[in-house]
């Protein structure tokens, strides 16, 4: 098959969204499809990939530079139809999101939208209404979500929430991004690792992702001060970058334990499992997630996991098998890590079950079943057939932007291409 995937973002950008579009890209590869990616232009950086096509962008001077797509390309315009494509996914609903869509349109393409994010988690970002905010967020996607002949989710707690908020029931399928098994099956030095890192034989707790508001992690981080009144030789490794740095690091000398906390920054995807084999264990404490992609490379790296019970983490996560579930609160996070730090045989025995959990999440095997969805998407487009949602919940009658006409596309002002 000859497939499109639309991103707003990919790389040099790190991203949760970037880890599933790049694995999935090199699996399907492998079983024999092309896969074109479109993305937002990066400066000075040089695609390694080929079939990698950029939409002008230019950067916000928040969230470390994040990059705003514009949505036109003549080059790309003039491109597609020469691609021969079999099917277009889309993997976020505004900007390229909706280009996608209506080149789908264009050329009498199915549709696939994989929905990555828990949207309404992120209504803080516009300073608004939140109640308002969240009410445009669930029209826009239940407006976008009708274009599409399938959605794939990577959790069945995200199934659940488009049941719940869209009635959405069919034509989603379940597929969690899975992971590439090849960087955790290297040999890896681990004291020499520790060594050079300076850990010497302290425990170290390692976590992974943004530096945002919504991972939790000053929750994490009181967490691990508690951790550390207890048990003195520990340190909390958080790798990722983001606009709450200051703030911890202000916490952290707020809680005295600025010399056992470390802000390595965003390091190249290469590198991150060499620090998790070197760690002792996996802490987490985001409530905002669709799926414990991070969680699971831990688990591929041998590591148990103690995280907050929330939707993705507790996805791939079994209470008392792969690893501690808590409820959102420092204390009984706290009061987990020093369980498993204390006991050698419930921490070993949460190790091998998370490394098998891990392997059930072959990126090869999940790439066979996206192709089946591409297919069911191609049978359906030739029918017309399409996901419907149950109007009676997401749409918003007699709300402002219904009297401005944004009812039939609530992203008419925001896209160009």
């Amino acid at each position: 098959m000859h497939i499109a995937h639309f991103t707003n973002t990919y790389y040099p950008v790190v991203s949760g969204v970037v880890r599933s579009v790049s694995v999935f890209r090199q699996a399907l590869t492998d079983l024999g499809h092309n896969v074109f990616i479109f993305s937002q232009h990066a400066s000075d950086y040089e695609d390694e990939e080929p079939f990698i096509f950029r939409y002008p962008a230019f950067e916000l001077p928040i969230h470390n530079n994040f990059p705003v797509t514009i949505p036109f390309s003549a080059f790309v315009e003039k491109l597609l139809p020469s691609l021969k494509l079999d099917v277009i996914h889309a993997h976020h609903p505004i900007v390229l999101g909706q280009t996608a869509a209506r080149r789908a349109e264009e050329l009498h393409l199915p549709l696939v939208f994989t929905f990555h994010t828990r949207y309404r988690d992120y209504s803080h970002y516009v300073s608004l209404n939140q109640t308002l905010v969240k009410e445009v967020i669930d029209r826009w996607l239940g407006v976008y979500m009708q274009q599409c002949q399938h959605i794939v989710v990577p959790s069945e707690s995200i199934r659940n929430l488009l049941a719940d908020l869209y009635g959405v029931h069919e034509r989603v399928t379940v597929l969690p991004t899975g992971i590439d098994l090849r960087p955790y099956q290297i040999e890896t030095n681990r004291e020499q690792f520790r060594r050079q890192k300076r850990w010497g034989s302290d425990r170290v707790l390692i976590s992974v992702g943004r530096l945002a508001k919504e991972k939790n992690w000053h929750t994490l981080l009181d967490a691990a001060a508690e951790v550390i009144r207890t048990l003195p030789n520990t340190r909390l490794v958080i790798l990722g970058e983001g606009e709450e740095r200051a703030s911890l690091e202000k916490q952290a000398r707020q809680l005295g334990v600025a010399e056992q906390l470390e802000l390595p920054g965003a390091i190249p995807f290469a590198d991150i499992p060499h620090h998790l084999f070197a760690a002792d264990l996996f802490c987490f404490a985001s409530i905002t997630e669709t799926q414990g992609l991070v969680t699971l490379e831990a688990m591929a790296a041998d590591l148990p996991v103690v995280a907050v019970a929330a939707s993705g983490t507790s996805d791939v996560i079994t209470h008392e098998v792969e690893g501690l579930l808590t409820e959102n609160n420092a204390q009984a996070l706290a009061q987990a890590v020093i369980r498993v730090l204390r006991n050698d045989s419930l921490r070993d025995s949460l190790r091998t079950a998370a490394q098998a959990k891990a392997q059930s999440y072959d990126i090869q095997r999940q790439a066979e079943r996206l192709t089946a969805v591409y297919q069911q998407a191609i049978i359906d487009k030739k029918v017309n057939r399409s996901v419907q949602v149950d109007k009676h919940k997401p749409l918003l009658k007699g709300t402002w932007y219904e009297r401005l006409g944004l009812e039939q596309n609530p992203f008419r002002f925001i896209t160009l291409g």
